[in-house]
């Protein structure tokens, strides 16, 4: 007998008198029945009470919001599949640096600088879960965790409830950033520390019609 088959028939030796498994109930809630306006109201509460900046736009105002989030940054990073045109009202002193495959910025250089812009996957109103899921609107995980301060668009057709309405929508295989608010915690001394694993700030443009 080889060492793997001796392990795997101690292992089916061990199992033997393993009892069977009851089926898990799933009566948990899978669909809710909020229109626009209320997944609004709900999604707006949570960021809000997280410390997050949030304003409720059309798409055509995006430019104009996203400049006025970012009128103190010196340098700004976004990922290849961004709308350009979401940046077109920077003032030409913010420096735009392009986050791509081939063309990846350095820590460092994220590390220096002042802010990012991505889009968003779907966001769930109820936990005020905010998840990127590396599509190319998005980039990869690394720019939307170490510049300090994030603008992130949420279009408002992606809003739901409930976490199970917000699964289907996502691929397991993709690296997945749920956000919950600006990076904070408090287990340092029980006292509330900003920035430790994430932006200090952030600041959420839920967008009408895209």
């Amino acid at each position: 007998m080889s060492a793997k088959d001796e392990i795997l028939s101690r292992i089916r030796t061990a199992l033997a008198d393993t009892p069977v498994t009851e089926e898990v109930p799933r009566e948990y809630r899978t669909t809710s029945a909020m229109n626009e306006e209320q997944l609004i109201e709900l999604l707006v509460d949570r960021l809000v009470d997280y410390k997050a900046g949030v304003e409720v736009i059309d798409a055509a105002q995006i430019p104009e919001f996203v400049a006025a989030k970012l009128k103190d940054a010196s340098s700004v990073v976004y990922p290849q599949g961004l709308d350009s045109n979401w940046l077109s009202a920077l003032d030409k002193d913010v420096e735009q640096r392009l986050d791509a495959p081939g063309a990846r910025l350095s820590v460092a250089e994220l590390d220096a600088t002042s802010a990012v812009v991505t889009s968003s996957a779907v966001s769930v109103a109820e936990s005020g879960t905010i998840i990127l899921d590396g599509q190319p609107d998005q980039g990869r995980r690394a720019i939307s965790l170490v510049p300090d301060h994030h603008v992130c668009i949420v279009p408002i057709s992606t809003i739901v409830q409930l976490l199970p309405e917000a699964m289907p929508r996502l691929s397991i295989t993709r690296p997945l950033t749920w956000i919950s608010g600006p990076s904070a915690t408090s287990d340092i001394e029980l006292e509330r520390v900003e920035g430790v694993h994430g932006p200090r700030t952030l600041d959420v443009l839920m967008v009408r019609g895209l």
